[in-house]
């Protein structure tokens, strides 16, 4: 229960930090700079610490207590000017009403200007700082001119307007706009007097334009019927003329019709004989390359039929011949398999019996305590009577009716000579000895010693 009511806090709190660091998160609108002031680190170039932050147009997030935010309006202000007796280069006073339009800049170094100078400030005070900035270039770039010259090149007044109120208006974060001059008048009316005079002069200037006009109106008539008469009888004599050379031009323009229509004629004649030679030797290359196509397509229909399907039936052996070859190759694969593993079972099988000899003799050994001569002999007991069945199968085929003994003690030691013949019968078959010998075994010393042959006696 304690946990659940920790987490719930827990997620509170996160969601409460989520929260603030949601409003912190500040967009700038594009009709707006954003300034952040505060903790705003240091200027990269010149290493110092920086007052704040300019953006336009993006967003950044405000550390709270560290720093805090306020916006620049990047409205245009229309600010009228009506400046009045302002001194010209000539010392004679004019008047020159406008419009000026300024609004905060948006370029880096004069954004920062902005926030340093204007920030906080209503629109009626800074429209107030950039009518008294006005003021002061108008006059003093009213002073540089004169009136003719501010009169007559209204683009030159302005540009030089523009270039000394911009300068100083990016002082303080402010950039000009508009500039639009209403009009421009002077207490004196030298304005006045120059318009006058211009009017005049014009006037006087249209006049002689118009008398000149009406000069070269006559002398241009004068002229012009003079040249009328000359080109009228120019035209005529070179209108008899041509009547003349265009009979001349007809007569041989017919001469050369004939001669051409005849040479035409024979041109075309010719062509004619030429062009139905020329059909005939198409029409026989045409059936001679009929003839050809024709021929081209009975021999492919002779090599379908024959050699095509000769193609096919070799194919169809080779294909089983092949399948016959894998058959067998197959089969011979089951065989050899078949083999290996009858051959591996066999192998298995021998492995096991061999093995469970081994156990067994491993028991033998065992039960007679690690003694081999003990487990030989354990080994022997158990094979007792095979032993004797064989002893037996030696003697078996032997047909004795009757054995006569006629004993008389004359044995050595007085012994009978019946048991020297039954020893002598029981030496006749194979000894224990030699017979375990043969399968590389050793019977016990209680069975009795084989006696050794003696070594042959060598002489010295």
């Amino acid at each position: 229960m304690y946990l659940m009511i920790f987490v719930t806090i827990l997620a509170f709190a996160f969601f409460g930090i989520f929260l603030a660091a949601i409003r912190r998160y500040k967009r700038c609108p594009s009709d707006k700079v954003l300034v952040i002031y505060g903790k705003t680190g240091t200027d990269s170039t010149t290493g110092l610490a920086r007052t704040s932050n300019c953006i336009h147009g993006g967003a950044a997030f405000v550390w709270p207590l560290l720093q805090d935010y306020a916006y620049l309006d990047l409205t245009p202000i229309a600010i009228d000017i009506d400046l009045r007796s302002a001194l010209s280069k000539q010392n004679i006073r004019i008047n020159v009403p406008s419009v000026f339009t300024v609004g905060i800049s948006t370029d880096e170094g004069t954004m920062q200007n902005a926030a340093e100078r204007l920030l906080g400030l209503p629109h009626n005070a800074i429209r107030q700082v950039a009518e008294d900035i006005i003021f002061g270039q108008l006059r003093l770039t009213i002073a540089t001119m004169d009136i003719e010259e501010i009169n007559a090149d209204r683009d030159k007044f302005l540009a030089n307007v523009s270039l000394n109120v911009e300068g100083e208006l990016r002082k303080v974060g402010l950039r000009l706009i508009n500039v639009n001059i209403k009009d421009i008048t002077d207490e004196s009316g030298y304005i006045e007097a120059l318009g006058k005079e211009a009017a005049a002069e014009a006037i006087n200037e249209a006049k002689i334009k118009v008398a000149e006009k009406e000069r070269n109106g006559a002398i241009g008539a004068a002229e012009a019927n003079r040249e009328k008469r000359i080109r009228v009888a120019a035209a005529d004599a070179e209108a008899v003329n041509g009547e003349n050379t265009a009979r001349v031009s007809v007569a041989n323009s017919n001469a050369d019709r004939q001669v051409k229509e005849a040479a035409a004629s024979r041109l075309s004649e010719a062509a004619e004989k030429v062009q139905q030679a020329k059909a005939l030797e198409e029409a026989y290359q045409s059936e001679a390359e009929a003839e050809k196509q024709r021929a081209e397509r009975d021999r492919a229909t002779q090599y379908a039929d024959t050699v095509v399907l000769a193609e096919i039936d070799k194919e169809q052996i080779r294909i089983a011949a092949e399948a016959e070859a894998d058959k067998l190759r197959l089969e011979a694969k089951g065989r050899g398999d078949a083999l290996y593993n009858e051959m591996e079972g066999r192998a298995r099988g021998m492995f096991q019996t061999l093995a469970k000899q081994a156990e067994g003799l491993m028991e033998y050994v065992r039960a007679a305590g690690g003694d081999p001569d003990k487990a030989v002999m354990l080994m022997i007991a158990q094979q007792m009577p095979e032993i004797a069945r064989i002893q037996v199968e030696a003697i078996k085929n032997l047909h004795i009716d009757n054995v006569t003994v006629w004993d008389n003690m004359s044995g050595p030691d007085g012994s009978p000579k019946t048991a020297q013949f039954l020893s002598g019968m029981i030496s006749s078959l194979p000894q224990f000895h030699d017979l375990f010998k043969m399968v590389g075994l050793n019977l016990p010393e209680y069975f009795g010693k084989r006696q050794e042959e003696e070594p042959p006696v060598t002489d010295e």
